[in-house]
C-alpha cells in the first residue's frame, strides 16, 4: 500500500560493556531490539524516537511478512503521509528496557548463569529505559533528535528525555501522559501485580523452563489495565447490558454478559504475546515515575525542546487536567508548549485509534520542527 511503510524487521544492538541502572545495581550486557522506517537525511537532523507504551514493542508500524494480518502497533500513524511521515522523517522505534520482544529483561538470559533472569532481573525506572534508547541513538550516530513522541508510558518518556537530554531532543510529541504517576493509577497497577504473585504457576519468577506460566495471573492483570484504558461511554455503547445467549440470565457463574466475554478476550490474546514478569518490572517503572510540578518547570527550562501535548476528553487515566501540567510546568520554564484535546469518547486508548484526528497537529507541528 502506498501509506504503508512496507515490509519491516527488527534490528538488534548488542552492548557488551555493564550498564549501570538508577538503583545502583548494573546489568553485564544490554541488547536493543529495534526498527527504523524512512531514511536518515545527510545532516541527520529528520529522526523521529516512538516511545512505546507499557504492553507495546519496536514493531511500531510495518508487517514482517506480507501474509501478516497485523501490522505495527501505531502503523495508522506511521507511514508515508501520515503524522509521522517517513517521506520527511526517519523514525525509530525501540523495545524498552524490561520488555519481554527483544530488549534485554526479565526474559532474557542472565550470562553469569545461563538461564533467565527472573525474579533476579533489577528494578528499572523510565529514567533507565531512557538511557538506554540514548545507546541506540548514539549508535545510529545521531547527535539530535527532531523529535520523541509518545503515548501513554511512551508520553512519560518522552517528558524524561527532555529532563535527562536537554540538549540532545529538539521537539517533543506527548499523548496522554503525566509528570507523574497518581495515586489511583498505581492503585490499579498493584491489583494486576498481585493476581500474577498470586498465581501459583508464577514460581517466584523462575516458570521459564518449568512448563507452566502464571497465564491466570497475567491475563487477570491484562483484565484490570484494560478497563482503565476504555471510557464509560465506549464501554456502554458497546457492550451495555448485552448478554451472550440473548436468552436472560442463567443464575450461575459463567460468562453471561459480553463485556465479561470481551475482557476475557483480551486477556486471552494478552498471555500468548507477554511476558508476565516484563508486566510486573514495566508497571514498577510506571509507578516510580514522578517529576513534581517545580522540578519539572526548573528541568524544562534546561531544554531546547519545543513542546506539544495532546489529551483526549474521555481519558480518565491519564485525564485533560494532568496533560495541562504538563504544558504549565514547560511554559513556566519559558519554553513553548502547545495543547490540543481531542474529542473522543475512547478513553486512553484513543492514543491508538484516534489517528485521523491527531494527524494535522502532528504533521504540522513536525514539518514547523523540519522548517527551523
Amino acid at each position: 500500500m502506498k501509506d504503508s511503510v512496507g515490509i519491516v524487521e527488527t534490528q538488534y544492538l548488542e552492548i557488551k560493556k555493564p550498564f549501570k541502572l538508577e538503583s545502583g545495581k548494573s546489568l553485564d550486557e544490554l541488547t536493543i531490539a529495534y526498527e527504523t522506517y524512512g531514511q536518515l537525511n545527510q545532516d541527520k537532523t529528520n529522526a523521529v524516537l516512538i516511545l512505546h507504551a507499557l504492553s507495546g514493542d519496536a514493531h511500531a508500524a510495518g508487517k514482517y511478512h506480507p501474509s501478516d494480518k497485523k501490522t505495527g502497533w501505531w502503523d495508522n500513524m506511521i507511514g508515508p503521509g501520515k503524522a509521522f511521515d517517513t517521506s520527511k522523517h526517519f523514525v525509530i522505534c525501540s523495545n524498552v528496557l524490561g520488555g519481554c520482544k527483544g530488549t534485554t529483561g526479565p526474559s532474557s538470559i542472565n550470562p553469569k548463569t545461563s538461564k533467565p533472569y527472573g525474579f533476579s532481573f533489577p528494578v528499572i525506572t523510565i529514567k533507565d529505559m531512557v538511557r538506554a534508547q540514548n545507546k541506540l541513538v548514539e549508535h545510529l550516530k545521531i547527535k539530535k533528535l527532531l523529535s520523541v513522541a509518545g503515548g501513554s508510558m511512551g508520553g512519560m518518556e518522552a517528558i524524561q528525555w527532555i529532563v535527562t537530554y536537554p540538549k540532545k531532543v529538539k521537539s517533543a510529541v506527548i499523548v496522554g501522559a503525566s509528570l507523574s504517576q497518581s495515586a489511583q493509577n498505581i492503585a490499579f497497577h498493584e491489583v494486576g501485580r498481585q493476581a500474577i504473585l498470586s498465581d501459583p504457576n508464577w514460581q517466584n519468577g523462575d516458570y521459564y523452563d518449568s512448563g507452566r506460566r502464571p497465564f491466570w495471573g497475567l491475563s487477570a492483570a491484562r483484565m484490570i489495565g484494560h478497563i482503565t484504558y476504555l471510557s464509560e461511554q465506549s464501554m456502554q455503547q458497546k457492550f451495555g447490558r448485552l448478554l451472550r445467549n440473548g436468552a436472560g440470565y442463567t443464575y450461575d457463574f459463567s460468562t453471561e454478559f459480553e463485556v465479561q466475554n470481551y475482557l476475557k478476550y483480551q486477556g486471552k490474546s494478552f498471555v500468548e504475546r507477554f511476558d508476565a514478569n516484563s508486566y510486573l518490572y514495566i508497571t514498577k517503572a510506571i509507578d516510580y515515575f514522578n517529576l513534581d510540578y517545580d522540578k519539572a518547570a526548573e528541568a524544562f527550562s534546561k531544554s531546547e525542546a519545543d513542546i506539544l501535548t495532546i489529551a483526549f476528553s474521555s481519558d480518565w487515566l491519564y485525564p485533560p487536567k494532568q496533560v495541562k501540567e504538563v504544558v504549565k510546568a514547560a511554559r513556566q520554564g519559558l519554553k513553548k508548549a502547545s495543547y490540543y484535546e481531542v474529542k473522543s469518547d475512547f478513553g486512553h486508548d484513543a492514543f491508538l485509534i484516534e489517528a485521523k484526528k491527531q494527524k494535522p497537529v502532528i504533521s504540522g507541528f513536525l514539518n514547523n520542527q523540519l522548517k527551523k
